[in-house]
């Protein structure tokens, strides 16, 4: 792929350094998981909620094409500040890719403009993610369904937009479906929305789940093309009877 695609992974990095049912499954946290699927960007770096700004400086959103985003028990502790500074990058172009439990993140919830609430329930119960928009970009490569022996189960009622085009739907063994595959768009930038990745599970080890989101990636990357122009407007021809100044 000839296009340059820089990623910033996010992960609040909690669990895995307070609890070690987590740190056995991920000892490097979530986020060093994630960048070692992706096979799409040329740049990838990681940044979590302790580092100054969260990681997220001025100079660091500038230099990301796409975000990728992952929090859970500290979702509060995220500066409003820095998200209306992912807001506003997400506006201009940059791609956000939120994962799980970013459902409740304050950037996810900001973009959506609603409660992003659901149903949940933690039971080691079988997953299977079916693809039922076969020809879009982010099912490239996965079969008719991705099927993942445990996971937390979310279920609906998912309160969020209705997607702009949906990709996936789980179905849990408890027997709840989940719209568990959203995509959006947002001003200039791109927004995925993809459910799977309880901490206490191996899930983004799986193939399928890091070729979903590497194929997330490349779709969420921004257009090449100027920033629009917004506010009062010059005419391009001139405008007959017009005597008034605009």
């Amino acid at each position: 792929m000839s296009k340059k695609l820089h990623v910033t992974i996010w992960n609040e990095y909690h669990h895995e350094r307070h609890n070690e049912k987590v740190a056995s499954v991920y000892p490097n946290g979530i986020h060093a998981v994630i960048a070692e699927g992706l096979e799409s960007a040329t740049k990838v770096r990681t940044a979590t909620l302790e580092e100054p700004e969260h990681g997220l400086t001025e100079e660091v959103l500038n230099d990301t094409d796409v975000l990728i985003w992952w929090g859970h028990v500290a979702h509060n502790e995220v500066s409003d500040e820095i998200v209306e500074r992912v807001q506003k990058r997400v506006w201009q172009g940059m791609g956000l890719i939120v994962l799980h439990s970013g459902h409740f993140s304050k950037i996810f919830k900001k973009l959506m403009g609603t409660s992003c609430d659901l149903k949940w329930r933690e039971a080691n119960e079988k997953e299977r993610i079916w693809i039922v928009n076969p020809g879009h970009p982010i099912a490239d490569g996965i079969g008719e369904y991705i099927e993942l022996p445990h996971e937390e189960m979310y279920g609906e009622h998912f309160d969020i937009p209705q997607p702009d085009e949906l990709v996936m739907v789980s179905w849990f063994e408890g027997g709840e479906v989940f719209r568990s595959g959203c995509c959006y768009t947002r001003g200039n930038g791109k927004v995925f929305y993809f459910r799977p990745g309880h901490e206490t599970y191996p899930t983004y080890y799986n193939p399928q789940i890091r070729k979903v989101i590497d194929n997330a990636v490349k779709w969420a990357a921004p257009v090449d093309r100027e920033y629009p122009r917004y506010g009062n407007a010059k005419p391009l021809e001139a405008i007959k009877g017009l005597d008034a100044d605009v």
